[in-house]
């Protein structure tokens, strides 16, 4: 039972905010090294113009050109990729596939930055949105499956920087400089093979 519990799953990566796929480079062999197989995808536009549900759609789709309807999966979502991977958790059945969620320097509460680019996904992010607030009232939800945000307190990107902390999950702080290195700080990286190698809940073991 305990070898069924800590099985690798597959891992899909969603990237953030003018990024593509590349920006996990080191995230990637890191996982790799250590027995997991690691998947990424180009969110397209990638600079915000484009709402968070829509891009969320993509990552349904890669989702599904990717893993059989019996295979459980992994999804860690950094930055704006982390709302994105909420989105599709929360309200395009993700919760109901995914057994471990990683959201990394994500501003789930919004983030003071995002006022600065008038972008349909910015707006989304900005503390108190429409997008947030919806899904903030019921992210409870996420304590159906093993759900961690990882974040440091000196993220410049994430302003306030606590507002990646949930109030369901594990929240794991880790003393990383900047928002970038969140992607290939040893004690970040660290951080996200110890989420992902959490026992799953015992009820998720068919999903």
């Amino acid at each position: 039972m305990n070898q069924v519990n800590r099985q690798k799953n597959p891992v899909l990566l969603v990237h953030g905010i003018w990024d593509t796929g590349r920006v996990f480079r080191r995230m990637i062999p890191f996982l790799n090294e250590r027995g997991w197989k690691v998947y990424d995808l180009d969110l397209l536009p990638n600079n915000g113009t484009t709402g968070l549900d829509d891009l969320a759609q993509q990552v349904a789709n890669k989702i599904e050109a990717t893993f059989p309807a019996e295979q459980p999966f992994d999804l860690l979502g950094f930055s704006m990729g982390g709302i994105v991977s909420r989105y599709y958790m929360q309200r395009m059945g993700g919760i109901n596939r995914v057994q471990r969620f990683i959201t990394l320097s994500a501003p789930s509460h919004g983030t003071q930055i995002a006022y600065f680019n008038q972008g349909l996904g910015c707006v989304q992010m900005r503390p108190n949105s429409g997008l947030l607030r919806d899904l903030n009232s019921d992210a409870s939800m996420l304590s159906q499956i093993n759900f961690t945000s990882i974040w440091t307190p000196y993220d410049m990107m994430i302003v306030p920087a606590d507002s990646s902390r949930m109030p369901v999950g594990e929240n794991v702080v880790v003393p990383v400089l900047t928002h970038a290195w969140m992607l290939t700080d040893r004690k970040s990286l660290n951080a996200i093979a110890t989420a992902l190698s959490a026992p799953i809940k015992c009820d998720r073991q068919s999903v």
